[in-house]
């Protein structure tokens, strides 16, 4: 294992990524050594409970530091220094490489350079220290992937890659290979994800892709005691409020389940998005104001408390025109942990997660009318509910602990060798 790993965000904390601060938890728990760097620092007001539990320092590279002009100079100047041959040749792969950010991306080429001159000053530094970075980890296969390509080349130091959704599918082909081919390792969280990363590398680097799924802490994430259904029946939903999580869709199934059942039910939305207004007046227009609530955003704690209440999760998610999707939804993961029975569709990797009547309910993308058959069903009938439920619960204990993800992360930092 490594000893010392240099972890490179886009912005931290982010409440929608739980998954990134679960893994860097788990990650200390094992004994590597963190130190977090984020090319921006999240401005959200409302942060995770466990991002406390973090021991490793977190570095902001948008923070402005005194005469920023002259500490840009001083990370320049220890990085020539220190290894010149590898600062020319990268500065000129930068340079000649404008189209590296085309396609989704927040920097321009050059911002992700400067980016790395930044990191590979701190690297040369902890080495003058007598504390080396082992090894570089970068979350997301866009402008974090490209700044720990330009650091390695900067300083020698072995990188890998952890691609999720819209960051892989939205990084253009060439530009993803060229990410690739400089990393020890590329890892993703769901088998759909390895089969797009294989038609897009050439075959020398399929080796390269590793499939770890995001864990759950399945020893907090528990099912609360039963004590049969009240009423209404309690359906709950967990996504930002954007065009791949399906919210419309969701709610025109629970417009059917209305129209077609005499059972009671509430569907409470947690998240926060662009789409939020128009999902407001989308209820409104359905007529379910009465059944359906926008709750907001609310912190993990909050989150487990809604699944240990309610009696379904729903989440209906789908491909957008521009290719952007879900891998397997950590809420889902969590949900089913919590022994609850989902309805979900087939996007992305939730098949891996999911499976169609032996514990949870699966629809195609934007399939209102069998969305709303199976939510119907779930309504009406407890005991499917409870079977459903426990077997989600068996199925993440056996492939979704955060625990068993950390081992095999870790696995991929420790092969890691200088490309």
């Amino acid at each position: 294992m490594p000893r010392h790993v240099m972890y490179l965000v886009r912005s931290w904390p982010r409440l929608s990524q739980t998954f990134v601060v679960d893994e860097v938890i788990a990650q200390e728990k094992l004994g590597t050594r963190l130190e977090l760097y984020s090319l921006t620092r999240s401005g959200e007001p409302l942060v995770q409970p466990q991002v406390g539990s973090v021991t490793a320092p977190v570095h902001y590279l948008d923070q402005r530091r005194p005469r920023p002009w002259r500490a840009a100079m001083r990370d320049h100047a220890l990085v020539a220094r220190s290894a010149p041959r590898a600062y020319a040749a990268t500065t000129v792969f930068a340079a000649l490489r404008p189209h590296l950010t085309r396609g989704y991306a927040t920097l321009s080429t050059l911002g992700c350079f400067a980016a790395a001159v930044r990191l590979g000053a701190e690297v040369h530094r902890a080495r003058l220290r007598g504390t080396p970075f082992d090894h570089l980890h970068a979350h997301f296969a866009h402008d974090p992937a490209l700044t720990v390509l330009f650091t390695s080349r900067l300083t020698r130091v072995p990188y890998s890659v952890t691609a999720h959704a819209r960051d892989l599918y939205q990084t253009r082909a060439g530009n993803l290979r060229t990410r690739v081919r400089g990393a020890t390792a590329v890892v993703t969280c769901c088998a759909a994800n390895v089969d797009y990363l294989h038609s897009v590398l050439p075959a020398s680097l399929h080796p390269r892709v590793h499939l770890v799924h995001h864990g759950v802490e399945v020893d907090r994430f528990v099912p609360a005691p039963r004590t049969g259904a009240g009423s209404p029946v309690e359906i709950v939903s967990v996504g930002r409020l954007v065009e791949k999580k399906g919210f419309a869709d969701l709610l025109h199934a629970c417009l059917r389940v209305k129209e077609t059942t005499t059972a009671p039910f509430r569907l409470r939305i947690y998240g926060d998005g662009p789409m939020r207004a128009d999902l407001v007046d989308l209820r409104d227009r359905l007529g379910l104001h009465d059944e359906v609530e926008l709750v907001g955003e609310r912190d993990a704690e909050e989150i487990l408390r809604a699944y240990q209440r309610a009696d379904i999760f729903a989440l209906t998610p789908c491909v957008t025109a521009d290719g952007d999707r879900d891998g397997v939804p950590n809420v889902i993961v969590e949900a089913m942990a919590c022994g609850l029975p989902v309805v979900t569709t087939d996007a992305g990797g939730i098949p891996e997660a999911v499976r169609h009547r032996v514990n949870g309910l699966v629809a195609s993308p934007r399939d209102v009318g069998t969305l709303a058959r199976h939510l119907t069903a779930l309504v009406a009938d407890e005991a499917c509910r409870w079977r459903l439920g426990d077997a989600g619960r068996r199925m993440v204990e056996q492939r979704f602990d955060v625990r068993s993800a950390a081992c095999r992360l870790s696995a991929v930092f420790a092969g890691a060798t200088a490309p």
